[in-house]
Parts: structure tokens; sequence; C-alpha cells
């Protein structure tokens, strides 16, 4: 079976992610084939709406595969990434823009490249098993793939806290922060992509969505927004240090995890985001003056070494004292000039 299964199925474009050993992780591959398939259908009359779904019950996509990304940066080909990211990036922004419905079923894990490709659409259905975090400080990235966007948008500080502490969300979570437009149980997904394959109309969605429970950031906005104010990475570490709540405490201990650097530019992302006519083309711009110097100047090649090639949990991050110069996150953020990104 081929990684990725793309088909048309009664008034439906069907994209189904088939790496459930891997947590439909994406290949450079499967991008690439989901890109041809939003181009070649955005003209089909014959397809109503697109959907997308996973096989498995773990994951809807836990992510990129990163290890070629790994393999090529440390023999120094740092232009394989940058194309890698440029392309998955066009993705992410041809979904965000696409003229007609496009529809995901979210179970499971959807981090990092999962966002991306499952959280741009028009209809973002979850259910009891859905777990969605942008993870990428941890090893040594931001949030990327046009999740900034979202971060930046969520309510009050929930950009800043979810962004530099990788926090997972829940079903209820995920709809609060708009990472996510329905709840439905998922012993009910696939009668309605049945329907959805049969009516083209994704209307059928809202008339079946229901109210998720067990969501806790809405009475931890208060709390979020108060400890992670700060103008910068240092000011919030500060305020967390003196916060004596258990949430601060464990939201210290998620951010001691990241890569100061990422998680300092992050911050950043964020105040930069907001304070400007926010759209998808910024934050792509954005993200991607980052990862493109990630590998050749960030802490990404140290944060896969430690989480998916060794496997040691320590890596060892520049700024290790989470003292970051902010001429370093200028230097991170800096426009690329004639290498910019062209969606």
């Amino acid at each position: 079976m081929s990684d990725i299964d793309i088909r048309i199925e009664g008034r439906a474009g069907r994209i189904t992610l088939n790496r459930p050993k891997a947590l439909n992780a994406l290949t450079y591959d499967m991008c690439l084939a989901m890109e041809a398939a939003f181009d070649r259908w955005r003209e089909d009359d014959a397809v109503h709406l697109i959907i997308l779904d996973a096989i498995g019950e773990r994951a809807f996509c836990a992510g990129g595969d990163i290890a070629d990304l790994y393999q090529q940066g440390i023999e120094g080909n740092f232009a394989y990434g940058q194309k890698f990211w440029a392309d998955e990036y066009r993705l992410n922004h041809k979904i965000f823009t696409y003229p007609k419905p496009v529809v995901s079923f979210l179970q499971g894990f959807t981090m990092g490249g999962g966002v991306g490709v499952g959280c741009h659409g028009s209809h973002r259905i979850v259910g009891d098993s859905s777990q969605i975090a942008m993870p990428e400080c941890g090893i040594g990235l931001v949030p990327d793939v046009g999740g900034s966007l979202m971060l930046a948008l969520a309510p009050g500080r929930l950009g800043e806290y979810l962004g530099i502490t990788a926090a997972r969300m829940g079903p209820a979570d995920a709809i609060f922060a708009g990472f996510a437009d329905h709840y439905m149980p998922e012993l009910n997904w696939p009668d309605m992509i049945g329907q959805l394959a049969q009516t083209g109309d994704p209307d059928v969605i809202t008339k079946a969505a229901q109210t998720a429970s067990g969501g806790t950031l809405d009475s931890q906005l208060d709390e979020i927004n108060a400890l992670f104010a700060g103008e910068s990475l240092s000011d919030i570490l500060i305020t967390l240090r003196h916060a004596s709540s258990t949430f601060a405490k464990e939201a210290l201990k998620m951010i001691t995890r990241t890569s100061p650097l990422s998680a300092a530019c992050t911050v950043e992302m964020m105040h930069r985001l907001r304070g400007s006519a926010l759209s998808m083309e910024k934050a792509l711009d954005l993200e991607y003056r980052f990862t493109y110097r990630a590998s050749e100047h960030g802490d990404f090649l140290e944060g896969i070494r430690a989480a998916i090639i060794d496997k040691d949990r320590a890596p060892k991050w520049q700024y290790a004292d989470a003292d970051v110069p902010l001429a370093a996150v200028a230097k991170m953020l800096q426009p690329l000039g004639a290498q910019a990104l062209k969606l």
C-alpha cells in the first residue's frame, strides 16, 4: 500500500494518510502528492469538497518525517531542508486559501506538520482521542506550517503558552483555541464521511456535531494571560519562577525542555504577528525566516539528535541558561531577501 491514498469518491476528493506505524508522519513525497491533488481538484466540477483522514487510531498525523532533514543537515546540505519547508508551507497555504470546503478528521495525535495539513481547512473535526499540539520548540524549531497564525489568533496569551510549552489540547480545548471547529464521537465518523461523499454538502457536519466536554483552557485563561504577558521569554520565565501555582510550576517545567532560542523566537513571533495585519502569508514568511536558518544557526539538528537519533533526551542547547540575547532572536527572524518564501 502507498503512504497516501488519493482518489475521488462520489462528490468528494479523498486523501487518506496511510503510515499508521509511523503515526502518519508526512514524507516529502506525501506533501507533493497532496499538493498535486489539491491543484487537480481545484477546477474539477465533479469534486465538491475535499476529505482528509488517516488510517489507524493513534494519529491523524504526528508531524513531518524529519530523519532525512537531519541526515542532510549534518552533512551540510542545508538547501534540502530549505526546499522541503518552502514546499510544505506552499501546501499549507493552498489548504488555508482553498476555494472548496476542506474537511479533516483529526483522531489521536495531530502535531506539527499534521496541524499544517489538518487544521487549515474549513471544517476540522475532533473526537475523544484527539490530541493537538505544536511541539516544535522541543526540537529546536518554532511553531510553523502556519501554526504561528493560529497561535497568534488564539484567545489572550494562549499563543505563547501553547507555543513554548508544547501543551496538548483535547477536543474541547482545540475548539476553544481555534485549532478545530466541531466535535463528533469517532464511531460516527465513517457514516459522516459517507454522507459527505454522497452529498458534497458540508452542512451535514453542523447538524451532527455535538458539544465537547473536558476542556481546561477556558477556565485557565486569566492565569495564562497573567503568566505569559511578558515582552520576551526572559520576562515570562521571571514571572513563572515567582508564581506559586501548580499550573505555573508545570508550565515552567515544560518550557525547560525546549530550545531557549526557539522559545524566545516564538514569543517574538507572536508579538510581531499580533502587531500587524494578521495573515497566513505573513505568518509563513516569518516562520520560514527561522526554519531557513534552523539547521545551520539554530538548535534543530541538536534537537533531532537528542529526541530521535540518539534518544538521550539531553540536548545541548545554545543559551542553555535561557538568557537569549535580543540580537540572536533578531538574527533568526531577519528578512531573507532574495531567499524569502514564495507562495
